[in-house]
């Protein structure tokens, strides 16, 4: 029997000449008293600052994306450190989104407000912040043999658009459904890699909110394409937005799990339960597994504080023939140690053998292979030797990060 072990900015008024006369003006500037002319000012102030940084916005992906790798290393020895790094990216888009309520109330009491330009420059540094943060956790996790390397190639195309100054101001100037698709799918990235840090939520449920959150950002983009003004391009519109909501959940299995990953795997025939280590040497014969079993063992990696369960999956020839649970827990620094020992084995065993490890919502966390044969020349031999995932989860990056301890749970 297996057996497991333990709105960017909002739409600024046009600049065009005033319809009211110059005193009604100066009338109406005076009844607002000195807030109006407190308000000129900060915004001067803002104007004049985004004016003075522009030079230097080049320096701004790479110190988010230094940002993100050490959130998400520090996660693991520093948790206060890297959930504060999320907070900001969490804050960062409060800001984005009350600028837009702000700037609307501003300008529906008659009150000035910023310029186009200048909104655009702060949403374009949110969405670098947001892109180039969320890079490494979706490097370092995807699988890429799967469609995973497809979601986190498209993320890398997004973050170059960011800072390709000419395409990314043409977007948010003259295709504002497109401009605002980008802005949704950046909310969506954010809320998938903050959440597991920040209250722990399994990567079903920040995959579940992240799309939910992704598709309320969208309607903009659906209004800009659309332009609804019956009730039937309303419907169709809510349509759309189901739509976009059912498909991304139907290719969930495409989206890396940013806050897991397989720090290594072994095959062997036995296990020393007390130290979790695989142990023993056998070939991979029909005969050898169907008396033996064999042991999969991996180690995951997940944030401190994060309980999930994950499956090994084992495939025969592409077949489902097992599901297999397992509980594991945030914090190790070398991945948490599970294992699932098979033992029932089909009676023609030999062939292609693949043991994927599954979260619950269906995201691939990594993959085993290994072939059983016919005959003892053509056999793999496995002797329990834990072997680090291929690309980059494979790079033992916290070797750089100097710690007191290494927690060995």
């Amino acid at each position: 029997m297996d057996s497991p072990s333990t709105e960017p900015s909002a739409e600024p008024l046009a600049s065009e000449p005033s319809t009211h006369e110059p005193s009604t003006d100066a009338q109406a500037l005076a009844a607002q008293g000195p807030a109006s002319s407190r308000l000129v000012n900060i915004q001067a102030r803002i104007a004049g600052l985004s004016q003075r940084l522009r030079p230097y916005a080049w320096l701004w992906p790479p110190v988010a994306f230094s940002a993100g790798v050490a959130s998400f290393f520090l996660v693991d020895r520093q948790q206060w450190l890297g959930g504060a790094l999320a907070l900001a990216m969490l804050l960062a888009w409060l800001l984005l989104l009350s600028e837009s309520l702000i700037q609307r109330r501003l300008a529906s009491r008659g009150y000035p407000h910023l310029s186009r330009g200048v909104t655009t420059f702060i949403a374009q540094m949110i969405h670098q912040e947001t892109l180039f943060f969320s890079l490494p956790f979706l490097l370092a996790t995807t699988v890429w043999s799967s469609g995973q390397a497809v979601f986190t190639v498209v993320f890398m195309g997004l973050a170059l658009l960011s800072v390709l100054d000419p395409l990314y101001f043409r977007l948010a100037e003259r295709h504002r459904w497109v401009y605002f698709a980008f802005h949704a799918l950046c909310v969506f990235v954010v809320v998938l890699v903050t959440l597991p840090i920040m209250l722990h939520l399994t990567t079903g449920e920040s995959l579940a909110i992240a799309l939910a959150v992704m598709v309320v950002f969208a309607v903009p983009s659906l209004v800009n394409l659309l332009r609804p003004k019956r009730a039937a391009s309303w419907l169709a519109l809510i349509g759309l937005a189901l739509l976009l909501a059912g498909a991304g959940w139907a290719g969930r299995g495409w989206v890396p799990p940013a806050n897991l990953w397989l720090t290594g795997y072994a095959l062997s025939p036995a296990l020393e339960v007390s130290a979790r280590n695989p142990s023993g040497e056998m070939p991979l014969t029909r005969e050898a597994v169907t008396s033996r079993g064999l042991y999969v063992y991996t180690a995951i990696r997940a944030p401190r504080g994060l309980s999930e369960t994950v499956y090994h999956e084992w495939r025969h020839n592409g077949v489902l023939i097992d599901r297999i649970p397992l509980q594991i827990r945030g914090g190790r620094a070398k991945g948490y140690r599970a294992w699932t020992h098979k033992q029932r084995f089909p009676a023609e065993p030999a062939g292609d053998w693949r043991v994927d490890v599954m979260t619950p919502s269906g995201q691939r966390i990594g993959v085993v292979r290994f072939t059983v044969s016919e005959t003892m020349e053509e056999a793999q031999v496995v002797d329990g030797d834990i072997q680090t995932p291929r690309g980059l989860p494979g790079l033992d990056w916290r070797q750089l990060i100097p710690a007191r301890e290494r927690d060995e749970q």
